[in-house]
This record gives C-alpha cells, structure tokens and sequence, in this order.
C-alpha cells in the first residue's frame, strides 16, 4: 500500500499546538481517535509512549515518524502534522522537530508499518523533501509533495516491471527487455538492499523492465513468479549464501558476490541485455549447475565461501544474542554477585546460545551443499567439534558431512523407485551420519584438537609487538573489503578464538576495525565539508550511529564510489585502532554491540582505551580521506 493511500486528508494538522514531546503525541493520538481510526485514546498513546521508549522516533532533519502496531486501531492511517516553531521530540541529530507523520496500523497487519517507514524514509532523504512540507498551505500541496518525491521507485517492489524514463539521449534506443534478479547476504540487514537499488538504477539507466527478489533478515520480498522468470530474458544473482536456484533452469543466469550487485550493477545489467551468460541447467531440486563458464559460474572456491557464508549468517544471531546476554550477566555480577539469579539466568542463557555455535555452523554448512539431508550429520559434527576441534574443526566438519551426503545421493539414485521413500526417512540419515561420524571421530577430531590446542595455547601467549601487529591486520582485514571474504574471514577468526578460549582482546580489534570506517567518513564530512556532495553528507549523522553501533555497512556507498581514496583511508585508520587495542590488551566481553558493550568492560581502563582506539582510528581515517578524496566535479 502506498503512503497517498495510507495519508489521510481529515489527518493533517497543519499546525500543531503542542509545544513538547508528550503533548504532540497527545495531540496526535486524539485527532485520530476523533475522527475515529482507534478505539481507545489511552491505549494508542500507551503503544506510541512504548515505541519512544525503545528510542526516539525523530529521524533528524527536522521529521518524527511516531508509530504503534496496536489492537486498538481500527484502519491503518498515516496523519501529518507540522509544527512551524518546531519543538524538542529527542531526535537523533538533537535538532528541533517540525514535520511528523504517524502511523497506526492494526495489531494483524503484519509489516505495514515496517513497508510505510521504508517509503517513509526514502522521500526524507530525499534533498527539499522536508522544505517543502515546511511551507505548505493545505492538505493538496501535501499530497502534491508526496507525488512528487514519490518516483514511483517503491511501487516497483509489488509491480513485476518498471521503465523509467530518462532525459538523456543515449536512452533513445531503449527496448523492452525484461530481466530478473535475487540480491542476498549472511546477515541480509545492508547489501541485499543494496544491491537491490544499485540494480534497479543501473535497470532504469539502461532503459529496461526489472524485478528484484531480494532475501532479507525479514524474509524474501518480491518473491519472482513462475510468469516473472518465464518473461525474463536473463537472471542476475548477486548473492554470498544460497539461494533457491532451481527454478531458473534453462535461464540465462550471471551468478556474483552481492559485493558486484552494489560495484558493477551497470556492467551486470548490460550484460543481461546482451545475453552475455551462460545457460543454467537443474538436475532436480539440488543438484545444479552451469554449462561452462569461467565468468558467471562460481569457481569451486567460490561455491566453498558460500558455503561457509551460509553457515556464519545462520550462526550470528546464536553469536549476537548469547554473547550480548553473557556481557549482561557479568555487570549484574559486579553488583549482585555470582550467586544472584539474575546472574545465574543471564549467564547460563547466554551460554546455552554459545552453545550451539559450532554445530549451527557445522550444520548450515553442510545444508547449503547436500540440502536438508546433510543437515543433521552437518550438525553431529559441529558438535562434536565443539569438544576439542574447535572453529576449525566444525567447519571442516560441516563440508565433510555436506559433501557426503552428495555423494550418498549418487550412490543411490539408481536405486528401484519403490524405495525412494526410505531414502531421506532412513537411507540418507543413517548412512550420513555414520560415514561423518566415522570421519570425525578418527580423523578430524585428533588432527585438529592438536592443532587447535596449539593455536589457542599461542594466542594466550601472545604479547607485545605480536600482539599489537595481529591487532592492526584484524582492524585492517574488517576495513578492507567491508563485508566481503577478507572482512567475514576476520570476523570469524575472532569468534573461533572468543568460542574456544574466552579471550576478547581480537574480538575487541574486530568491533573497532568494524566501528571506523564509517565513523571516519562521517568525521571526514563534518570536516571536509567542500569534498563531499550534499547527498553524501547528508548521511553523516546516520554514519555517526552505526559507526558506534559496529554496523560497517554504512562506509560501503562511498567505497563503491571512491574505492582508491576510501578504501586506504579507512584500512588505515582500522588498522591503527587495532593496534592500540593490541598494545593495551583490551578485551571485548560481546562479539556484537560497539559502545554498548563498555559498561560490560571489565574496568574503566578497558572502555577507556577501546573508546581511544575508536577515537584515534576514525580521526586519523578522516584526516587520510580528507587528503585523498578529490572534489566532486559539480561543487564550485
């Protein structure tokens, strides 16, 4: 549903009287209890005061966007206010608030409000979308707005196709070819959408029709059709974990890291057109694979990361939720002791969530190459390295059980039909976990518990230059590629030491490496104001945010844009708060929450220092890209 649909004209004030936070929401929450699109007053105004709670919904730049999910409302309504003087709402940017729009949907709606936030948020970012709703008269010129800063670009994720139409004369040979693509990643939070808009845009560049599913942390969206795929005259995949496949068979199908979606979508979808990809071919459900081709095809170590992609983004929120609950536990033991409920109930929690780490990896890994069937075996292994073979050996232990199941698979294919049946209920269960298990047992546990024991026992060992010069390449590993192999390679290395051994100190060079880059590039903006475009610096508050949240994405549009400049900038920076953690031995007590992991910190020192490295990374990063990043062409 569109917002103009969802905006309704006796929901508009045009000039609200409130003069504060509590009295806007009150004032907000009669008007549509007046005009009646909720039941209870009181209610509404309990589920918006909740929301605020959770953290304010004043965006900065001068918009609110209060929202409840609530069984007291009756039809779901977006209402507009504006406050001419503006007031205080707690927004982000600590500025005042002019502009709100409220959104009340009805307890079962699913995620209307999530998909009207979306939209929401795409016009405020949009440069004179919030001046002019300053300065309206009526509701017309409101709706007039919305029209106009509406492009049509989100009703694209409903319709199947798109054309949108450009001034430029080269788009004068425009045709009507139609293509598809799927955008994916481990944790589906930032690339699969962005690869989703760098195609779509590289799409109406070059005048053609395009549908773009993407599978998010809320599940595929704009799931393609059977007719979708038929009309498609090729298929773009930009994705590092799996994705159903299958249904392409007979397509021309370009198969990429997501990292290409948001770098190379113009070349991508130029070469869709062109129908410069090979064949796909299907043999059943999950045997697949390409006629030959050394581009678009995945290279067996390609197939390999993705593969173990898979298993670390099913692996992260067990990493994330226990890790967080753990540090939690060990503040409550500060004041309350270790005998505390509290600190029993979070700790034990947060253990249990640890617990499964290996064998989640383990198990998705194998899943991703032998389907369902390699699940359970993939799943015994990881738990099996979970007893001494460690990170390594679960992963190891994940491709073992993936790969034999595959080859179960073929031994039995010929098999009579009237045995098909036994063959997932009994045959591949059996026979998978028994060949793994014989494997672990014999081979892989005893190799890789001496290896991991030696691994482990040199790393608690280690000290001074050692320390500091492995703290600076994990804080560059997370900067260089930003999401990508080098920078998940990072990442799980330090999980593997924190599951196995407890110690921190490179868990803490992780989050900080992670935490720079994008605080450097909003410090950069702040600070080199004439090297950046208005759209670039209009993300600096929310670059700040994530920065300090250990949410990396953020930094990925100005890599992509500028590589030779960011991407050095940043690296360095990483690399030099990495240092610093390694040279002062600070120790992470979470494997996820940036700042918010410093009062879990086992001292004041330790959040001293982590807040130093963060501080002197990002500042040095910022100074780099400010020498380094050339002046946009169209600022004078």
């Amino acid at each position: 549903m569109e917002i103009r649909d969802l905006l309704k004209k006796d929901l508009m004030i045009l000039d609200l009287k409130a003069n504060n936070k509590s009295d806007a929401i009150e004032e907000i929450a009669s008007k549509f209890y007046k005009k009646g699109y909720i039941k209870s007053k009181e209610e509404f105004i309990n589920g918006l005061k909740e929301r605020e709670d959770q953290g304010s919904t004043a965006l900065g730049d001068g918009v609110a966007i209060p929202h409840s999910k609530n069984k007291t409302v009756k039809e779901p309504a977006v209402l507009f206010a504006r406050k001419k003087e503006g007031l205080d709402y707690e927004a982000l940017d600590g500025e005042d608030t002019f502009i709100f729009f409220a959104i009340a949907a009805p307890d079962g709606e699913n995620n209307l409000h999530v998909e009207t936030l979306a939209q929401l948020s795409k016009m405020i970012m949009k440069g004179g979308f919030v001046d002019d709703l300053k300065t309206v008269n009526n509701s017309d010129e409101v709706y007039s707005i919305i029209d106009k800063y509406s492009d049509n670009k989100d009703k694209q994720v409903i319709e199947k196709k798109y054309v949108t139409e450009t001034n430029n004369a080269s788009a004068e040979g425009k045709n009507n070819d139609f293509i598809v693509a799927v955008t994916a990643c481990p944790n589906g939070i930032a690339h699969t959408y962005m690869a989703q808009e760098a195609l779509e845009e590289a799409a109406r560049k070059a005048g053609v029709d395009i549908k773009v599913e993407t599978n998010g942390s809320d599940g595929i969206k704009n799931r393609l059709t059977n007719e979708d795929i038929k009309d498609a005259t090729a298929v773009i995949i930009t994705a590092d974990k799996k994705v159903e496949t299958a249904r392409f068979d007979g397509k021309r199908v370009i198969q990429r890291p997501v990292s290409d979606g948001i770098r190379k979508a113009d070349e991508l979808v130029d070469k869709a057109i062109k129908g410069q990809a090979n064949v796909f071919y299907s043999e059943g459900s999950a045997d697949e694979k390409y006629v030959s081709s050394k581009e678009d095809s995945q290279s067996f170590w390609q197939k390999i990361y993705g593969d173990i992609m898979n298993g670390i983004s099913h692996m992260l929120p067990f990493v994330i939720g226990g890790g967080i609950l753990l540090a939690i536990s060990f503040l409550f033991e500060r004041f309350t002791g270790e005998n505390s409920q509290v600190f029993t109930m979070l700790n034990g929690l947060g253990s249990d969530a640890m617990s499964f780490l290996i064998p989640i990896l383990a198990g998705y890994i194998a899943m991703s190459i032998g389907d369902r069937p390699a699940l359970m075996p993939g799943m015994v292994a990881g738990l099996m390295a979970s007893r001494g073979a460690g990170f390594i050996g679960g992963l190891i232990g994940g491709l073992i059980a993936g790969y034999l199941t595959n080859s179960i698979k073929n031994m039995t294919k010929n098999l009579p039909k009237s045995v098909e049946g036994l063959k997932p209920m009994l045959i591949y269960p059996v026979l998978g976990l028994l060949f793994t298990g014989l494997i672990m047992y014999f081979i892989i546990d005893p190799i890789f518990t001496g290896i991991n024991n030696g691994i482990n026992n040199w790393l608690i060992n280690l000290s001074g230059s050692n320390r500091v010069l492995l703290g600076a390449l994990l804080g560059a590993m997370m900067a260089i590629d930003m999401g990508g192999p080098i920078n998940k390679a990072a990442y799980a290395f330090a999980i593997g030491v924190f599951t196995d051994t407890g110690i921190g100190s490179y868990m803490a060079a992780v989050m900080v490496g992670g935490m720079v880059p994008p605080l450097a590039i909003a410090l950069a903006c702040s600070l080199f104001k004439s090297k950046f475009t208005d759209k670039e610096k209009e993300t600096k508050i929310t670059n700040f945010i994530l920065g300090l949240s250990f949410i990396t994405e953020g930094a990925i549009p100005f890599a992509a844009s500028e590589p030779q400049s960011v991407i050095p900038s940043v690296a360095i920076g990483s690399a030099i708060a990495g240092a610093i953690v390694g040279a002062f031995n600070v120790e992470s007590p979470a494997p996820h929450g940036g700042i918010f992991v410093l009062p879990a910190m086992s001292s004041l020192n330790q959040a001293l220092f982590f807040l130093l490295s963060v501080a002197v990374g990002s500042i040095i990063g910022a100074l780099i890209l400010g020498k380094l990043k050339k002046k946009p062409e169209n600022i004078a």
